[in-house]
């Protein structure tokens, strides 16, 4: 069992590009400076022109100085990591590539983008690249076939993001369970702890609740968002870039708590009744 678990992780592995495979394992966090995506709303409306004096975060309960707060359009890394298996077939299929397509369509010229597909098994189909053409011409080319590897698929997304240019943003779209990974959904949320990216959750209703992208959203700042039909995904799909463009880009350096470890995180607007989305801690060290 340990071997062929082994023979899957290098398979995952093997997706990445080298140096990103090289450096992603570790998922370490500096201690310098910590920077926190943040979602503001009021009565669902995004709220804008706030400053560092407007935010309170407190670290494993130590109140921190904020530093820098950020509004304006970084570039974006969006990782698209797709649900490839015999459930999305013909129509559906179709439609899950023009979702793909509607959301390149709204990339900038300084964004990137990536493309990831899991069925029983996980393919890279294009690694990160300003070429969005490249990315478009992978979807066309994807094929549906064999079981979920929900939890796999996760995993090797999570690798492929932690650039140091921009913001990253995952989106994990599935219209069904995990059936064929061999790593755990506890394994690929510990994963995610460590991990800077929003992950943003996309599922189709059904009898199974999709429990995993549920978790893996909140903890990493983001939303699941469940559709009644694969025919929804593509206007979600721009809903949820423009939302990502629009989050503050919050940082602080930390004073008073533990170099190593998992770090709580509790952010606030100071002053006013606004819903605050953000991710739930972070892990120092490696």
């Amino acid at each position: 069992m340990t071997g062929r678990l082994n023979a899957t992780l290098v398979l995952i592995l093997a997706c990445i590009p080298a140096g990103v495979a090289a450096q992603a394992p570790t998922f370490s966090t500096r201690l310098d400076v910590v920077r926190v995506d943040v979602l503001v709303t009021d009565r669902d409306q995004i709220v804008r022109g706030l400053s560092p004096a407007d935010f309170q975060i407190r670290d494993d309960g130590v109140l921190q100085q904020v530093d820098l707060v950020s509004f304006e359009q970084l570039p974006v890394n969006v990782l698209l990591a797709l649900d490839a298996s015999d459930s999305v077939t013909g129509e559906r299929l179709e439609q899950l590539r023009q979702a793909g397509r509607a959301l390149l369509d709204r990339l900038a010229p300084e964004d990137r983008a990536a493309l990831l597909t899991f069925s029983h098994a996980v393919a890279l189909r294009e690694a990160p690249t300003p070429e969005v053409g490249r990315v478009r011409v992978a979807l066309d080319r994807v094929e549906a076939a064999g079981g979920t590897a929900l939890f796999d698929g996760t995993y090797a997304a999570l690798m492929l993001g932690e650039t140091d240019v921009g913001r990253d943003l995952l989106i994990v779209f599935s219209d069904g369970v995990d059936t064929s990974s061999w790593l755990s959904a506890e394994g690929v949320l510990g994963a995610a702890r460590r991990s800077d990216l929003v992950v943003y959750g996309v599922s189709v209703r059904g009898t199974e609740r999709p429990d995993f992208l549920r978790r893996l959203s909140e903890l990493s700042g983001g939303t699941l968002f469940e559709v009644e039909s694969v025919k929804d995904v593509g206007a979600l799909f721009v809903r949820i870039l423009d939302e990502f463009r629009q989050r503050y880009l919050v940082s602080f350096s930390p004073r008073g708590v533990s170099s190593d470890g998992w770090h709580q995180l509790d952010v606030r607007v100071r002053g006013r009744r606004a819903a605050v989305r953000a991710r739930a801690g972070y892990q120092a060290g490696s």
